[in-house]
């Protein structure tokens, strides 16, 4: 069945000459554009691009398909892997005349791999483990390896260990989705030590031109609320907090998730939904001091305290 198209949905972009129509329909059988409205042959002998077998079920649609996987950063290659033999197990499979010549080949393409794919190839399974640790979104995951790749091109991976520079690209890419996490969480995934990480995060996105504004408090509030378990109303109420203490000038200067944890304590006590300060510590991953004075400053400032107290007399 042809399908119709308008002006709008297309990549045709003009109007019928006849009748100034702007909605054509392709018919792929015929090979033709058709004005819908009076019937004007646009073009004809349309290539068609799509594929010229059916399948029936998706075990003959991998059999027959001659494409393979999109190309994807994530793979030192590309996703275009060429490699003579994977394992012992593959020898078998030649005549026993070749043998030697495979064992051969096999030899010696691993050993003319560029020291780049070498290095790539280590990184990225590095990166692998680091984004399934932390739960990291698949565009995160690119995004990385893009920079990453870039950063062995330019020499800057040189001198350092991969493990810090992967950990500080992955500490500099989650903030510019919107989805940060903290460097504590970062030095846990990585085994590197934070103030390493710190270093090569400030050499890394100078020389890459990484420029990433200071992180919001209010990005780290919905995965605190998830650890913590609690519900989307608090949830809410914490990023109202949050709100009005950017309004008032309250979180700037301030460790963001300091500030997001104590906007989340706030929330709990004023919606029933209790939470200790050390639950909350210990959960997050900070402090009770750091807690209890981003909470009074917020309390303070927003002028919750009655709010606050009365809540406290109630339960």
């Amino acid at each position: 069945m042809p399908k119709v198209k308008t002006a709008a949905q297309s990549k045709y972009g003009r109007k019928c000459p006849e009748c100034g129509s702007s909605s054509f329909i392709e018919d792929p059988t015929r090979g033709e554009l058709v004005c819908n409205k009076c019937g004007l042959v646009m073009e004809e002998e349309m290539i068609d691009t799509g594929q010229e077998w059916r399948a029936f079920d998706t075990e003959q649609m991998s059999r027959r398909a001659r494409a393979g996987a999109p190309l994807t950063f994530t793979k030192h290659d590309k996703g275009l892997t060429t490699e003579i033999g994977k394992g012992v197990g593959e020898l078998y499979k030649v005549p026993t005349k070749k043998r030697a010549q495979y064992y051969r080949l096999t030899k010696w393409h691993k050993r003319l791999i560029k020291s780049k794919d070498r290095n790539l190839s280590f990184a990225l399974s590095e990166l692998q483990r680091i984004v399934s640790f932390l739960n990291l979104s698949r565009s995160v995951h690119e995004k990385i390896a893009r920079y990453y790749e870039q950063a062995v091109n330019k020499g800057l991976v040189r001198g350092r260990s991969i493990e810090s520079v992967i950990a500080a690209l992955t500490y500099a890419v989650s903030r510019e989705f919107g989805s940060p996490r903290t460097l504590d969480e970062i030095a846990e995934s990585s085994g590197e030590d934070k103030r390493e990480i710190g270093r090569t995060y400030r050499y890394i996105s100078r020389e890459l031109n990484i420029r990433i504004l200071p992180a919001d408090p209010t990005t780290y509030v919905p995965r605190f609320c998830s650890m913590l378990g609690l519900s989307d109303r608090v949830l809410a109420k914490a990023v109202e907090i949050l709100k009005k203490a950017k309004k008032h000038d309250i979180t700037s200067g301030k460790g963001p998730t300091g500030v997001a944890a104590a906007a989340i304590y706030i929330a709990c006590v004023l919606l029933g939904e209790k939470r200790t300060q050390r639950e909350v510590a210990d959960t997050t991953n900070i402090t009770e001091v750091t807690i209890r004075n981003r909470y009074i400053e917020l309390v303070k400032k927003l002028d919750l305290e009655a709010e606050m107290e009365k809540k406290a007399k109630e339960e």
